[in-house]
């Protein structure tokens, strides 16, 4: 009865499905001696043998589950994946064929990137028709924009309610994203993927062309060629459901299974001067705090680069801390100050830190606008101060290529951070972005957020290190942004003197540019972090955030920042890593951390050294969770579904009878251990 349970267990919707079947059908008969013939093979010949039924796809990315509080969203198959007659949609007519006119359903739908929107997705959604989507990537970015987030991005998660400024609540005056389509907050019960891989997209068509072409209006025959996605989620209904699940599994499983986790990492933090990281801060000393996002988002897993959202404004931080350090009376400062990166903004973690938060985005044009919050200004005492600091930003831009305009006190704020900071108590903010009002990012949480969208441009023929050293204008942009913060914050923390010769590196900017956007695999990543952790630089890099923490981007950032803003010190390698050992290193103040160091001339050898800095680590964990309140509405409740495996694969099917026994026998071969020393092609 293995057989039969096995087609049992197929998709709901794939075209191998057989449940409720009482009796095998006649056309089983040859199935059993066809097993009988596999096993007795052995594991000599099993995945030889499944290579040549499938042609894998090894370059996609899926759209995953999330919960919150709630609610589930975003895409599974069935447990043993979903199976259907592949169809290439290139204009929205061809979604004719799929939904109406084809003989041989379910499809499998190959998407262009350009019809990958609210309104198809619609269409395909609740229909028995359709089995998954495989969406390829639109080159070049689509021209009308794109964004699966939501059209109020964290609404209900910001200050802005019933009780706080009602008239701004659920951007009743200011809709921040308008090209939202919220297609990443839809729950979808098919599988949805991204093909990366043009190559392997062209086979896809390749194999439909030869195949599946209707002829004058007419289904095409037997063989058609198909394709198979697997990405079922263990989680379901909500983070109430799954996290109890969990609980249970772990209070009475001797092998308890998880079925989701909390959206998890860590914040970056360094102060100016240094500060006890167990300890308080006194609390008549005042802290300007200035703080950006390090994660970004999209409709598929891991797929996140970010480059306007997230990547332009914590580089853009970066530099300015580099600058306000290498102030020449930095140390007779008479206030602190306080660099935050924040991960899992997008899952509206909630922080509270004090002072000022400062978010820069990148600069759109020569113009950057001052946001602020207009209930607060009501407060007499805050207005004073957010006047101070509007005059201080505007006073550092001038001889600058860089103008600071006021948005004025009738709009609410954007999304950001800060609209968490006002939630625990009025203080006075700024919020520094390219946009007056709706984002000027059209790829807003998006897989197009790239570097092209920020107009990252190289000479043709440069090696990569000639690339990594380029200075582009959008660094040079980005620059002169930097050092606009970073006079500022000099001013705000007591500074007197001159500011002029306080001024952003352009170079260190293109360098984390093309680091954290197009390779973080070079040489100066390389010789900034700790030798363990070598390992993290990939070659493409993603600000996702997930559970797996902290994420490469997370340790990058802290040792960029390590870097930037702090000091080489004569010790050995074992009194780096054990700052206990050596004399008057104030562990409880700084940070230690043994650095590879650059190659030496010629050679393999790395000159590696101990770095000093200020620069820590603190767990991005909403509340919720360190409370058991699953289904908090204060606090984020996002969790993401643990799943088996995801893949992706195409092969012909022979008939509607056949394509069973190929999938039946492919995935009893799949199970087969192979013996690695008898491989047979």
């Amino acid at each position: 009865m293995a057989a039969v349970e096995a087609g049992r267990a197929r998709s709901r919707r794939g075209m191998a499905a057989t449940a409720g079947s009482p009796r095998l059908p006649a056309w089983c008969g040859p199935l059993w001696g066809l097993l009988l013939a596999v096993l007795a093979a052995g594991s000599c010949q099993g995945n030889s043998v499944e290579r040549k039924i499938y042609i894998p796809l090894n370059k996609t990315a899926p759209c995953v589950r999330l919960l919150n509080a709630t609610h589930q969203i975003g895409c599974q198959s069935s447990i043993s994946g979903d199976t259907g007659v592949i169809h290439v949609v290139e204009k929205e007519e061809d979604l004719n064929w799929v939904l109406a006119d084809g003989p041989h359903p379910p499809y499998m739908i190959l998407l262009d990137g350009n019809l990958f929107n609210r309104s198809v997705l619609m269409q395909l959604k609740g229909t028995s028709r359709v089995s998954g989507l495989a969406v390829s990537i639109a080159k070049p970015n689509p021209p009308q924009g794109f964004s699966p987030g939501l059209k109020c991005p964290n609404d209900g998660f910001g200050v802005y309610s019933k009780d706080y400024g009602p008239q701004y609540a659920h951007c009743n005056t200011t809709v921040w994203n308008p090209l939202g389509s919220g297609i990443s907050y839809e729950d979808f019960d098919f599988p949805v993927f991204l093909l990366e891989d043009a190559n392997e997209t062209q086979v896809i068509k390749q194999c439909y062309q030869d195949h599946n072409v209707p002829r004058d209006g007419s289904g095409p025959e037997y063989p058609l060629c198909a394709m198979q996605l697997f990405s079922h989620m263990h989680a379901v209904t909500s983070t109430v459901t799954c996290m109890r699940r969990n609980s249970i599994q772990n209070t009475f499983s001797i092998n308890p299974e998880t079925v989701c986790d909390p959206l998890l990492d860590y914040n970056v933090w360094s102060t100016l001067q240094p500060i006890n990281s167990s300890g308080k801060v006194d609390r008549e000393k005042e802290v300007i705090i200035v703080a950006t996002r390090i994660d970004s988002h999209s409709f598929f897993w891991n797929i996140a680069p970010g480059a306007e959202s997230a990547v332009s404004s914590f580089v853009t931080h970066l530099a300015a801390a580099e600058a306000l350090h290498k102030a020449s009376d930095v140390h007779l400062l008479q206030r602190n100050v306080m660099f935050t990166f924040f991960q899992g903004v997008r899952a509206a973690a909630s922080l509270h830190p004090h002072g000022m938060l400062n978010q820069v985005r990148e600069k759109n044009g020569s113009v950057l606008w001052m946001h602020t919050d207009p209930v607060s200004w009501m407060n007499e005492s805050v207005q004073t101060q957010v006047r101070n600091l509007l005059d201080i930003l505007s006073d550092s831009s001038v001889g600058a290529n860089v103008t600071l305009r006021e948005v004025g006190y009738s709009q609410p704020l954007p999304p950001s951070s800060f609209q968490r900071f006002l939630r625990a108590r009025h203080i006075p903010g700024v919020v520094l972005t390219d946009h007056q009002a709706a984002f000027q990012n059209r790829y807003y949480q998006s897989m197009y957020d790239t570097p092209e969208n920020i107009r990252m441009q190289y000479p043709e023929g440069l090696s990569p290190e000639e690339t990594l050293e380029y200075v582009t204008d959008t660094a040079k942009s980005l620059a002169e942004v930097a050092t606009v913060v970073a006079r500022a914050l000099y001013r705000l923390a007591g500074g007197a003197n001159n500011t002029s010769a306080i001024q952003a590196d352009p170079k260190t900017v293109t360098r984390m540019l093309y680091g954290f956007l197009i390779k973080m695999n070079n040489s100066w990543f390389q010789s900034i972090i700790k030798p363990d952790l070598k390992g993290i630089l990939g070659d493409v890099p993603q600000h996702y955030v997930a559970v797996s923490s902290p994420v490469n981007t997370t340790y990058l950032v802290q040792y960029v920042l390590a870097n930037l803003t702090g000091t080489v010190v004569n010790l050995t390698k074992e009194e780096c890593m054990n700052p206990d050992k050596a004399p008057n290193t104030e562990k409880e103040l700084y940070d230690y951390a043994w650095v590879q160091g650059s190659l030496e001339p010629n050679s393999t050898t790395r000159v590696p050294y101990c770095v000093r800095s200020t620069v820590h680590l603190t767990k991005a964990l909403s509340p919720a969770f360190e409370l058991r309140q699953w289904g908090s509405t204060e606090y984020s409740t996002w969790t993401e579904s643990r799943w088996k495996e995801i893949r992706a694969r195409i092969f012909l099917v022979a008939s509607k009878e056949l394509e069973i026994i190929t999938l039946v026998v492919a995935d009893v071969l799949f199970s087969i251990p192979r013996d690695p020393g008898a491989v047979a092609y």
